[in-house]
């Protein structure tokens, strides 16, 4: 294994070692603050009920209450 380090400079490689580790760690954390189940900053986002309320035109008149 020591032969190795007669291959490549340590401190060049353990530079550039960390600094892919570091851009890694930094995409892995913003894919998850983009979710909504793991962003811990904002929380969760209020669930969507699904259901859209829509006007038909020439419809039947709103009732008055």
């Amino acid at each position: 294994m020591h032969k190795v380090w007669l291959l490549f400079d340590p401190r060049r490689t353990l530079v550039a070692l960390f600094t892919f580790l570091f851009t890694l760690a930094l995409l892995i954390h913003f894919i998850l603050l983009s979710t909504d189940r793991f962003n811990w900053l904002e929380g969760p986002r209020p669930a969507r009920t699904g259901q859209i309320e829509q006007t038909i035109p020439g419809g039947p008149p709103a009732a008055f209450g």
